[in-house]
């Protein structure tokens, strides 16, 4: 009944919201603009939902008149964006920001420019230079008064800058690679307590056996070691009292998505239907933006980030695409030895190689600049060194390589218009590695992992290792190396960043990566669209929204047989029998279960089975080996290891419930899921604003359904529940019956806290409810709110 309930909600939602001409009957309003460096007039029909649907004279214009509304509506975002990436905070901010500015510099892109614009296609430059050149446009506007600066920058005492080209592409750190920060901690673990120690930490898949790494000392690999990276790469966040930058800890299994394409045999369309829903952190405002570019020869609407011309996911009228991150390994840290009389020398085989200085200039408000030095080996930059104990550490990642600017190379495919095309297209991908999925309106769909994936031929890339010449990259994986799948069988293709490589795959040889998302989202997926129906577009939604849990049936089939002389234990016990694996707002059973498995159980198993100086490393380890565990327990957990096993369900559940009714009460029937679990977001410059600019820099809280395991992902963090990051963008797209697609883009599609569109979409998000994405000329027409008419000009 639940299930059939959420399917009508969004049905409900997206009728509600659709555009009719009897309801927009009135001409919309209209605004005149002469902007410097358009070619030729264009406008810009911003609908009822905020999405800008660009029509210009040529596919320069379109790129152009995109960077111009990218500014006009989210200029305080992009232009952090930029001075975080390219390590320009301190000049704004103050000298709290000159270390992660020093940092974030570590990373930027210092290769050849032609080999990097050559990496995208033959328009990349040239897209590029008229996104950039319509940035500062506004920005000129702003600077000139014809605009008025945002309250953002006045709360912030700063001004947006002008952009160059390279800007767009020289910026790596923002992007998703992976697994160096799991090879350290794997490091630790093992030399806290010996082999097979991180055996609860990460469960390895396909399985295998990872062996350390000749000439690597586990112990060698200090706590620190990643300040600068995680510096680079940490979000934003002001302290109202020192206005600098706090960093918050990336959630287990909260960076990922998922997505599906599905074959007209299997849908009620007679269509194909391919949906997204990538999930990231959570912010006002969204991550990511909804616009639609149409010109000669251009014709593309979905979501892209706002700094980036184009759109990564979305379609052009006759593919549709979508992404999810495929868990390739595309990083690792390099330990060494450095001379005794000269920390600038580390060992290369039998000799010595230089590092490579670079000396900069940061500036600082209310400072005098400050020179620092940033050191290269042959690998990338030293992000630790320890002159006294004569080593140092480099980070090698694919960011160094032409083409691995993130999600850049959806310029790329997002003009192809066949499966061919598309392979094609995707065969440089750089960043970030993808499950990229397809579907055309000749009825076809296919699948392509994409990503610059390097090749160890000798080792597994699971820990660090030595930096002098025995451990060195082969090269990159082919495209032709990386699996992919059309037009399958079973009438569907699902990713969700679970394990995903083919019965066959050669893992020994290619070694792809070995740590990827819990398979809970998609297994639960492949139910749903495996299970024998045809599917609708608003079946797609309700699945996209769908907050069941599939680690339940296997985690309560052990307590199953459990009692407890604990009342309230009890009583959950009973709560748990009847639950249908739902995290809805209103279940009281999710409340139990996710206390427990978010927050108890993990940490009361690795207590029991972990070497006691590695458990505080290996925290409340990783969910699916703690399961495997629990479902075949071991001597590990004691003498009679079914005995203990029982005896940690029970006493981990009855902490869990304690927890609930501490926060809750003592009621066990106003323990409902979305008392606990509310979203709710808030202005990276709230803690800055006085009184009168703090209007509008929050909204919510609201309650929520799913966790980070269910298809509706809604990952929250441990202090208060609160959700931190899942699905702000969905997209459900029927493809060639374009208009009847949906989606959904939370707070709101503007990054203008003064806007309309900043918050007016989160109560439908929060529900579970999608808009439509209009396409058509007619369709975008009637949904027309408002439009720019733009000229060249001054």
């Amino acid at each position: 009944m639940k299930a059939r309930l959420a399917g009508l909600w969004v049905l409900i939602v997206a009728n509600v919201f659709a555009p009719g001409a009897a309801a927009l009957a009135a001409k919309p309003p209209e605004e005149a603009r002469k902007v410097a460096g358009l070619s030729a007039p264009a406008e810009i029909r911003i609908d009822r939902w905020g999405v800008p649907h660009i029509y210009a004279q040529s596919a320069r214009d379109a790129f152009f008149v995109q960077g111009y509304n990218a500014a006009r509506d989210r200029i305080w975002q992009i232009d952090l964006w930029r001075k975080r990436g390219l390590g320009l905070l301190a000049r704004d901010f103050g000298p709290d920001f000159a270390e992660q500015d020093r940092a974030a510099r570590l990373f930027v892109y210092r290769g050849d420019m032609a080999a990097e614009w050559a990496a995208y296609g033959a328009s990349a430059r040239s897209d590029t230079e008229a996104f950039v050149a319509g940035i500062n446009a506004y920005v000129d506007e702003i600077r000139d008064g014809r605009r008025p600066l945002p309250r953002e920058f006045r709360i912030a005492g700063t001004r947006p800058d002008r952009w160059a080209p390279e800007d767009v592409v020289r910026i790596r750190s923002h992007g998703l690679t992976r697994n160096v920060g799991m090879e350290v901690a794997r490091a630790r673990i093992l030399c806290a307590g010996g082999p097979g120690a991180d055996r609860l930490f990460r469960k390895l898949e396909p399985e295998w056996t990872s062996t350390v790494p000749e000439g690597l000392d586990p112990c060698a690999i200090p706590a620190d070691v990643l300040k600068d990276y995680t510096l680079a790469t940490r979000g934003v966040r002001f302290d109202s009292a020192r206005r600098r930058l706090a960093a918050e800890a990336p959630l287990p299994d909260s960076q990922g998505s998922n997505n599906w394409t599905i074959a007209p045999s299997k849908t009620t369309t007679g269509r194909p239907i391919l949906a997204n829903d990538p999930h990231r952190d959570h912010g006002l405002p969204s991550l990511r933006y909804v616009a639609h570019l149409e010109a000669p020869g251009l014709s593309v609407i979905g979501a892209g980030e706002p700094a980036l011309p184009g759109v990564s996911i979305g379609h052009n009228g006759t593919i549709a695409f979508g992404l999810t991150i495929f868990y390739s390994d595309q990083e690792d840290l390099y330990v060494y030895e450095t001379s005794p009389q000269d920390p600038g020398l580390y060992r290369s085989g039998e000799g010595w190689a230089r590092m490579e200085t670079v000396r900069e200039r940061i500036e600082v408000r209310g400072e005098a600049p400050r020179e620092v030095e940033l050191r290269f080996t042959r690998h990338g930059p030293v992000i630790h060194a320890d002159p006294s104990g004569r080593k140092a550490f480099a980070l090698r990642s694919v960011w160094a390589e032409p083409g691995a600017s993130a999600y850049f190379g959806s310029l790329g495919y997002m003009n192809a218009r066949s499966w061919p095309e598309f392979q094609a297209a995707l065969a440089n991908w750089g960043t970030p590695s993808e499950n990229q999925v397809y579907a055309d309106v000749s009825g076809r769909i296919g699948w392509v992992a994409a990503g610059l994936t390097p090749a160890r031929p000798n080792w597994d890339g699971l820990l660090p290792v030595p930096g002098d010449g025995r451990y060195e990259w082969r090269g990159f994986l082919s495209h032709n190396q990386l699996p992919s799948r059309v037009d399958p069988a079973e009438g569907f293709i699902a990713t969700a960043n679970a394990m995903n490589l083919p019965a066959d795959y050669p893992v020994a040889e290619r070694k792809v990566g070995f740590e990827w998302a819990n398979p809970a989202r998609q297994q639960r997926i492949d139910e749903v669209l495996g299970g024998g129906g045809k599917i609708s577009l608003e079946a797609a939604m309700a699945l996209q929204t769908d907050p069941t849990d599939i680690t339940s049936r296997r985690l309560l089939k052990l307590l199953a047989p459990l009692k407890s002389e604990v009342p309230l234990t009890a009583r959950a016990l009973d709560l748990l029998r009847g639950w249908d694996g739902r995290a809805s707002a209103d279940s009281v059973a999710a409340s139990i279960y996710l206390t427990w498995t978010g927050k108890h159980l993990g940490p009361a198993v690795v207590a029991k089975a972990e070497p006691e100086a590695a458990r505080a490393l290996v925290g409340g380890g990783d969910l699916a080996a703690v399961m495997d565990l629990l479902d075949a327990p071991d001597s590990t957990l004691g003498p009679d290891p079914a005995a203990a096993r029982d005896a940690l369900l029970l006493q981990s559940l009855q902490a869990a419930v304690a927890e609930v009714e501490a926060r809750l009460g003592p009621d066990p029937s106003a323990w409902t899921w979305g008392r606990l679990h509310q979203a709710g977001f808030t202005h990276v410059l709230a803690p800055l604003a006085g009184d009168a600019d703090r209007a509008g820099l929050s909204v919510g809280p609201a309650p929520m359904a799913g966790t980070s395991l269910s298809p509706m992902a809604a990952s929250w963090r441990a202090e208060d529940f609160r959700v931190m990051s899942g699905a702000s963008f969905r997209m459900v797209l029927d493809v060639g019956n374009w208009d009847a697609s949906r989606f959904i883009n939370t707070p709101g599609q503007s990054g203008d806290v003064d806007s309309p569109h900043a918050r007016d979409l989160f109560e439908t998000w929060v529900k579970g409810g999608y808009v439509p994405l209009v396409y058509s000329r007619e369709a975008v027409e009637a949904a027309t709110a408002r439009v720019l008419k733009l000229s060249p000009g001054r």
